[in-house]
């Protein structure tokens, strides 16, 4: 007789987390797939970064948020100067999230970096100028995802250790105030 297995945890969003891989692994297949079948450097470099902003697009305003909980831009201000903006949500709701969802989003937005990096190194070595400029524009965009999805959890922590404090502070002088009130 076998043991009872707690089930499995599925991933909560399985259609979000289709079509956070499926634009990573689409412009990354179509690069390397189109060396075979392709012998135009301007369709493989519109599709391909035609694939990876899509990529970009669905991962900063659709995943991040129902995947991690967080959202990220960048705005000029009026003296021209370039201020990050973060969303999260609230801690409670950041605990309940699907763990098997964030590690998929976290570990696919490094992986994707990881494999433009890669396949730079063999542009690189194969001489190949024009195919990374393909391949920069490709990594930047991902670059920037990492940069500005770790700058908000980053933020989300720090307003959590706040709110932690200020509840913390908030109860310790009730009490306080609640003791010297009945003496």
């Amino acid at each position: 007789m076998e043991p009872i297995q707690p089930p499995a945890e599925n991933y909560a969003n399985p259609r979000t987390c289709f079509f956070h891989v499926l634009f990573k692994a689409g412009s990354l297949a179509f690069y390397i797939l189109s060396a075979l079948f392709v012998n135009n450097f301007v369709i493989i470099f519109v599709v391909t970064v035609f694939l990876a902003a899509l990529d970009f697009w669905v991962v900063k305003n659709v995943s991040g948020r129902i995947l991690v909980g967080l959202r990220w831009w960048n705005e000029i201000n009026d003296l021209g100067e370039s201020v990050w903006k973060f969303e999260s949500l609230d801690p409670e709701s950041l605990a309940r999230l699907n763990k098997k969802d964030s590690w998929l989003f976290w570990w696919s937005l490094y992986l994707t970096a990881a494999a433009w990096i890669i396949l730079g190194i063999f542009s690189l070595i194969r001489l190949q100028a024009d195919y990374l400029l393909v391949i920069a524009v490709c990594l930047s965009l991902s670059i920037a995802n990492i940069i500005g999805f770790t700058k908000c959890r980053k933020d989300a922590k720090k307003q959590f250790q706040q709110f932690a404090t200020q509840t913390l502070a908030s109860r310790v002088t009730s009490t306080i105030q609640s003791a010297f009130s009945v003496v």
